[in-house]
């Protein structure tokens, strides 16, 4: 009998801990970042910044592994400072909660528009440590990124104790303030970072890019196109989630070419996921099992098929998807350095204020490296 409950007890808290009863080594590790944008007036050019930079900072864990094993890579994202959210809730909004859904993520962030407002910084660190649901394992990688240009003492909810609460529970935060770099130490940005054990960086939020165009560029969204082509929408999310995907290749591409780049960059990763509506993710996944798809969940072509031939027919989309997203990296490598010559060559480093994609890309490499994450 006490052998049993020690087997009970055992269980329960390795489950509370993110763990199994055959260890650590078994949980896939967890990459979680929540990203909280002030969008009150003035803001326009981090919410741009943030567009265009989100397939660069993900693809920072395209290869990412620990212990050889490949990370899950949730994002999650919220705004504040907007009066259009009622005061009541502080002009607070989750917008994403941790998903691995990056095309939703993407979406949401093109639908942000600024107003007003009243920033309170304490306020919306405590609602994201409290409201998400991170991980409890201290291996995982947990950070908050929070930017924004007005003093970080605003609001009713002290930040100091909003932000040791964070740390307290494994959430590293890091704040980005949109401004001078000593406005942002005098409005308490720097204090934040270093009570939750982040890093301090101030951006221009303003700040536009040197577009270049690369010989690459043609055939990297071919290919983009042509991976679209693998994937196979099935069940009541996935003409959505279908629609969603090219929505987001059309607003990358609207951007400049480097963004969509980065973009495709990014389908062609281990993070690019749609299990939730895409038959080839799903079954790779293991969250299905093609005989088990009820047939009116599965696309006209398919409903046709035997058995034998909906298994073929999904095993050569994924054959074809992993080729494709090989050519996409390796044009993508060989654009990167292109542009790099080429910055070389006009003597542009962007030297000067950081942007968000650079003020997160180096703490978010930092901090996976303290806690074991290899990156290539």
């Amino acid at each position: 009998m006490k052998q049993t409950v020690a087997i009970v007890v055992a269980a329960l808290t390795l489950a509370a801990t993110g763990g199994t009863l055959a260890g650590e080594a078994e949980r896939t590790p967890l990459i979680q970042i929540a990203i909280l944008l002030d969008t009150s007036n003035s803001m326009d050019g981090l919410i741009a910044q943030a567009k265009a930079h989100l397939w660069r900072v993900v693809n920072q864990f395209a290869t990412a592994k620990r212990e050889g094993k490949r990370p899950e890579l949730q994002v999650a994202l919220y705004e504040y400072g907007n009066d259009r959210i009622p005061a009541g809730e502080g002009h607070i909004r989750m917008v994403c909660h941790l998903t691995t859904d990056l095309d939703k993520v993407s979406e949401e962030l093109f639908a942000l528009t600024t107003n007003g407002g009243q920033e309170y910084c304490g306020q919306v660190i405590k609602v994201a440590t409290e409201s998400l649901a991170w991980s409890n394992s201290k291996d995982d990688l947990k950070a908050i990124f929070i930017a924004g240009n007005e003093p970080f003492t605003q609001g009713k909810v002290d930040y100091a104790a909003s932000c040791k609460a964070a740390i307290e529970k494994g959430i590293v935060v890091n704040t980005i303030h949109c401004g001078p770099y000593q406005t942002g130490v005098d409005g308490k940005w720097q204090d934040g970072a270093q009570l939750a054990e982040g890093t301090y960086a101030n951006i221009d939020q303003n700040r536009t890019e040197v577009a270049i165009a690369a010989p690459q560029d043609k055939d990297i969204a071919t290919l983009s196109a042509k991976l679209n082509t693998t994937y196979i929408a099935y069940g009541k999310g996935g003409g959505a989630g279908q629609l969603r995907q090219q929505q987001q290749d059309s607003n990358a591409g609207s951007l400049a070419a480097s963004v969509f780049a980065e973009r495709a960059r990014a389908k062609a990763s281990q993070n690019y996921r749609n299990e939730a509506w895409d038959l080839v993710d799903a079954i790779e996944a293991s969250k299905v099992k093609i005989e088990e798809v009820k047939e009116e969940d599965l696309p006209e072509n398919l409903r046709k098929m035997t058995q034998q031939e909906r298994q073929a027919f999904v095993a050569a989309r994924a054959k074809e998807r992993k080729q494709v997203q090989e050519e996409i990296q390796k044009l993508y490598e060989a654009r990167k350095k292109f542009v790099a010559e080429e910055m070389k060559k006009r003597s542009q480093d962007n030297k000067g204020d950081k942007g968000l994609d650079e003020a997160m890309v180096k703490t978010l490499r930092e901090q996976a490296a303290k806690r074991n994450f290899q990156l290539e």
